[in-house]
């Protein structure tokens, strides 16, 4: 199967330090995918990599083959992924904004019948675990529900270095049962939308709207 691993911090100052802290958890999730579920195609999409417009307009919005390079990429890559994994800090309790305005320039349809994981992360005690539940239902709109068990990782600096290893102390096989966990249920339920998505096309079977939401509306 194919994953993208969106890290959504672009923070490049401080406080808190390190500024760019889920760059360490995002590097250590990667570690673990590369270590435990090689057969899989697993691809890091950075926030940093998409400077977007100032004005916000999303990809759905462009007359077709108008749209910016960078965003049409981007668009076949989360078409063409069968699960997704979102990496994100918690700021005043929600999720980060950047990770929130790349995924808002793409249309559901290209996430939807396909599962996603929550790892969220902070420099204190709580681990971003109040973001996480905002991100539950930020990602079932987008139509890629998230799989039950999450990640919460506090005081990330504490835990991991720089370049995403474990500090001195820290047992890797630990972690990473703890990381699996999340991500097993990912690859279950990615095989298995993967699988059925090939006998039944959802968006035959549900009549997604197309020009209006008011075509979902009661009656």
């Amino acid at each position: 199967m194919k994953l993208l691993v969106f890290l959504g911090s672009i923070r490049d100052s401080t406080p808190p330090r390190p500024a760019r802290l889920g760059d360490r958890v995002a590097k250590a999730i990667l570690s673990c995918l590369k270590v435990r579920y090689q057969e899989h195609e697993i691809e890091l999409i950075d926030c940093l990599d998409y400077p977007l417009e100032s004005v916000f307009k999303p990809h759905f919005a462009f007359a077709k083959g108008k749209a910016p390079n960078e965003l049409n990429l981007l668009a076949e890559k989360i078409e063409s992924a069968d699960g997704f994994i979102m990496v994100s800090p918690e700021y005043n309790h929600s999720m980060s904004p950047a990770l929130a305005h790349l995924l808002n320039h793409f249309g559901s349809s290209l996430f939807s019948y396909k599962p996603s994981a929550i790892v969220t992360y902070s420099a204190g005690q709580w681990g971003g675990m109040r973001a996480a539940v905002g991100m539950r239902t930020f990602l079932s709109e987008l139509g890629c529900l998230s799989v039950s068990a999450m990640i919460h990782i506090p005081k990330a600096q504490e835990i991991f270095t720089e370049a995403g290893e474990l500090q001195l102390g820290e047992d890797q096989n630990s972690w990473f049962d703890y990381f699996s966990h999340t991500i097993n249920q990912l690859i279950w339920w990615g095989e298995a939308t993967k699988e059925h998505r090939a006998k039944v096309n959802p968006n035959e079977l549900i009549r997604d709207f197309k020009k209006d939401p008011s075509q979902r509306n009661a009656p």
